[in-house]
């Protein structure tokens, strides 16, 4: 092995074991080997590759290649005709292992490298060579990009043994399946580089700072952990966003939140974390995108603060020009295009409110409280501007006037109203999902009349009709405690014609042949996926149910509870991330809430 370099195949024998592993303690332990086996200059390579990129979320550097590019470069370097090629990718369905097969036999011809035979003793591919290509790949634009991303894949494949051809190949087409969680990482860093897992919150500390696996990981490696300590916020970088609880009884909300709250309106519109440095400005999801070119008007609204370096969160909603009336999220989705940009600002005008403020002129926020963050926003937020505004809010300290405002926000077209914390702790706690803000979104009263957001973690065929695609999905809530996914449901309702065609195609990517290891089942899937893809779930009611894990023995010995009668409601939530989709604590206390109005009743 060359000191500052590893092996790609080192890595890829580790995503074979990673890969047919059902156990997430496992999982662990490979990567903790992995890490401690890999030089520190590879180090953030090695953990971008694992994630199945080449760079932080926020930095936009997409790696995934159209399949048909990539079929181009297996033939390419095969010397297997493009047809062939092709008919070989029906029957499997993965490039990776039709790259894996093709690759396996000598070579006929490689196109661009001449002849290859066994006898010609390929170099050994190393991690760096590995990633710088893949890199040229992802940033090759304008003409001939296309001649650029197939010749330097099809030098790769080349290079590369079969197996290390279906890795390589997976990891372009974003179909890499391993489904590792960034805290699993961040274990296996613990343990690879303290020696115990007790430094895992130091780091957790630090990525919620700096969402960069990889430049944690340089650091902790390279400068120990005092230096990861010292990580700060850095404007251009975002945040790990904070997170919210959910209840539907007023009365336990102001108990959970010590009698009184600062009620604001909880719009129906895309969360964003805009930062400013000077004349710069970027924008972010709440999964962290980079969606600053999606929202050219929003860029010019925030250089109108009345500040020169800040990160503050807010709410882009559409409205309607005519009447100035709010738009549902839908509706908000068509400004998320890479083309006629312009055309989509004129067509679909939109708003920002803004509910907090966590950086300013150097100086960290996130300690204050909140009253104290909400009048420094205040401060740097222009009067009278109608295109950036304060949140709608009011300081709350009885069922009544809870009750009235929420009423006001849900005939003024959102979704229902946020409730904070206004005491000394009511900090922001980035990444975390607490008791000091919580959603009150509906009163769920007789039935479930709000929605979930829940993750597709396996599917069942379908038969009749839906012979050919998935007659339902299995579906999961997210549990942070224990950071799995466990099932609440099978939902086969809602689904158009055309949800039913794309779901396998939409689904493919995550297609693994076992259940995930983070997920907990009961239920046996004819299909598994890693969990990834949220959708929006609405039933009539919360039930117990021995079939499904999410709280399960949380209630009842032996029960979990279950969505009865779910629904698709059609908004596919390509928004949030799994770990954001709702939680098992959630659903525990729609429940309660649930079976507290029924006794009452």
């Amino acid at each position: 092995m060359e000191q500052n370099d590893l092996p790609y195949g080192v890595l890829v024998d580790f995503y074979e074991k990673i890969e047919a592993t059902t156990s997430r303690l496992a999982m662990t332990d490979y990567l903790v080997a992995l890490f401690k086996k890999t030089p520190t200059n590879v180090l953030d390579k090695v953990i971008y590759l694992t994630q199945g990129q080449l760079r932080p979320d926020y930095e936009g550097v997409e790696l995934g290649v159209a399949e048909k590019l990539t079929l181009r470069a297996i033939s390419k370097a095969s010397g297997v005709s493009l047809k062939s090629v092709e008919e070989l990718y029906k029957k499997t369905g993965d490039p990776g292992l039709v790259a894996e097969e093709l690759l396996s036999k000598p070579r006929q011809s490689a196109g661009l490298l001449g002849y290859i035979g066994e006898e010609t003793g390929k170099r050994e591919l190393m991690v760096s060579h590995v990633y710088n290509s893949l890199m040229k790949i992802a940033l090759a634009s304008g003409e001939g990009s296309q001649d650029t991303k197939i010749n330097t894949l099809a030098s790769l494949l080349s290079d590369a043994s079969p197996k290390e051809a279906k890795y390589i190949v997976r990891t372009v087409t974003g179909k890499l399946r391993l489904g590792i969680a960034d805290m699993t990482i961040l274990d296996a860093l613990a343990v690879a580089f303290t020696g115990t897992k007790s430094a895992r919150d130091v780091l957790e500390r630090a990525y919620t700072r700096r969402p960069d696996l990889g430049f944690i990981a340089r650091t902790l490696a390279e400068k120990g952990l005092e230096a990861v300590r010292s990580i700060r916020i850095e404007v251009g970088v975002p945040i790990l966003p904070m997170l919210a609880e959910r209840l539907g009884d007023p009365g336990e909300i102001l108990e959970k939140l010590g009698g009184s709250c600062l009620a604001e309106f909880k719009y129906d519109g895309e969360r964003v974390q805009a930062h400013r440095k000077g004349d710069k400005v970027w924008l972010f999801s709440r999964r962290l995108e980079n969606i600053t070119s999606h929202y050219p008007d929003v860029v010019n609204f925030m250089l109108t603060l009345k500040a020169d370096e800040f990160i503050v969160e807010g709410e882009i909603v559409a409205y309607n020009p005519d009447t100035g009336d709010m738009l549902p999220f839908q509706e908000l989705m068509h400004r998320r295009r890479k083309y006629d940009v312009k055309k989509a600002m004129e067509e679909y005008p939109v708003r920002v409110y803004l509910f907090d403020i966590v950086y300013l002129n150097g100086e960290e926020l996130i300690e204050k409280p909140l009253p104290e963050r909400r009048k420094i926003l205040e401060s740097i937020t222009p009067p009278r501007d109608e295109n950036i505004l304060l949140s709608q809010a009011k300081l709350v300290d009885n069922v009544k006037d809870l009750m009235l405002f929420f009423e006001e926000a849900i005939s003024e077209g959102c979704e229902g109203v946020m409730c904070k914390s206004t005491g000394n702790q009511s900090i922001y706690q980035m990444g975390a999902r607490g008791w000091l803000w919580i959603k009150f979104k509906r009163d769920y009263r007789m039935e479930m009349t709000d929605t979930v957001d829940l993750v597709v973690v396996g599917a069942f065929h379908g038969r009749g009709k839906r012979a050919g695609t998935y007659g339902a999905l299995l579906m999961a809530a997210y549990d942070p405690n224990s950071d799995t996914f466990k099932t609440v449901c099978k939902v086969g309702s809602g689904f158009t014609d055309e949800d039913l065609a794309n779901l396998p195609k939409l689904l493919e990517p995550y297609k693994i042949p076992h259940r995930h290891p983070r997920v907990v089942s009961k239920l046996e899937a004819d299909v598994w996926f890693v969990p990834a893809v949220v959708l929006e779930i609405i039933g009539a009611e919360i039930t117990l149910s021995p079939l499904h894990t999410c709280a399960l023995g949380k209630i009842e010995p032996d029960s979990g509870l279950a969505v009865r009668f779910p629904r698709f409601t059609g908004r596919y939530r390509f928004d949030k991330k799994p770990e954001q989709a709702t939680t098992e604590s959630e659903l525990i206390e729609m429940y309660k809430s649930q079976r507290k109005t029924v006794v009452q009743a």
